[in-house]
């Protein structure tokens, strides 16, 4: 029996998130927006595509939300993007009230999903759906950290001059310019990054990783999509068919890593229950540090919320 997951918000990032999970052929997506027509006709392009690249016509466009009933797995991309010159603090109380109400609409149909917030700023947009949902911490999952993951290893690519294929790397911490790469846990080929770059470069590739967001925003007036589509469809991917994936997320820390109460990306092993466990990393002290610094930042964002 396919799976079922829906996409709210047919913008640039929601309907990448739509096309990658279509190429996968396991599932019937139903790909939500407000805007008349729009989502049809993203859903009607995708489908139309599925001849050329080998998968089935299985995808709804609605501006309603009766057609996701019964939904395994939500994604959540609706809210204002980000602007050239706005920081992600500034999109916090029209996104809380957007997430709040999508949330709220998906409960009522589909009591048994797993959410995956992908809406900016991400780490606080996480507490709006799991307070509006009342879902467990397993359930609401936030997608940042296989994003800036991404990025470091496309920096580390560049800079080293190896295949992004080989690089094993993970960061941590908030959606924003305080994450936390952790250098100590990154290998190309098995090998430690350390030995491969000096400290200079690689603090190169750090501080490009922490401001990748900013950059593509800056080059293209908004904010990413073909990156972030792909991360948030990995996370898909690794629920429906229950991979077991230990991928980066934004998970509700309950003490883990000396944290409690607060959405933070870190280590989790993603199946078919959501978050199945968060995996502890051995940091090293000044990524501990680093790792508080950005929870701190997280936590002035998460404070100007409403809702908590």
């Amino acid at each position: 029996m396919r799976k079922k997951v829906t996409v709210v918000g047919a913008g640039n990032v929601g309907a990448t998130c739509a096309q990658e999970l279509a190429r996968r052929d396991y599932a019937n997506i139903v790909l939500v927006d407000i805007k008349p027509n729009f989502p049809q006709g993203k859903a009607l392009d995708i489908n139309q595509a599925g001849s050329v690249l080998g998968y089935e016509p299985n995808v709804i466009g609605t501006n309603g939300y009766d057609e996701t009933s019964g939904s395994d797995v939500v994604v959540i991309t609706a809210g204002l993007p980000r602007r050239p010159g706005m920081s992600r603090d500034d999109l916090v109380a029209t996104n809380e009230a957007i997430v709040g109400s999508v949330t709220k609409e998906i409960v009522k149909r589909s009591p048994r999903s797993i959410i995956i917030v992908v809406s900016n700023p991400l780490d606080a947009m996480c507490h709006v759906a799991k307070s509006a949902s009342n879902f467990p911490r397993e359930r609401v999952i936030g997608m940042a950290g296989i994003l800036d993951t991404a990025r470091f290893a496309a920096s580390i690519a560049w800079e080293t001059g190896m295949s992004v294929k080989d690089i094993t790397a993970m960061v941590l911490g908030g959606h924003g310019d305080q994450m936390v790469p952790v250098v100590s846990a990154t290998t190309v080929g098995g090998v430690p990054l350390e030995q491969l770059a000096p400290r200079g470069r690689i603090s190169k590739m750090v501080e490009r990783t922490r401001t990748g967001g900013g950059e593509l925003v800056n080059l293209l007036g908004t904010s990413a999509w073909y990156a972030p589509g792909a991360a948030a469809a990995q996370m898909v991917d690794a629920i429906c068919l229950d991979e077991k994936r230990v991928l980066p997320c934004t998970a509700y820390l309950e003490g883990e890593y000396g944290i409690d109460g607060l959405y933070l990306g870190v280590p989790v092993k993603l199946g078919a229950k959501g978050v199945e466990e968060i995996v502890k990393l051995r940091l090293t002290t000044d990524e501990k540090r680093m790792l508080r610094t950005s929870a701190a930042a997280v936590r002035e964002v998460v404070g100007v919320l409403k809702s908590r």
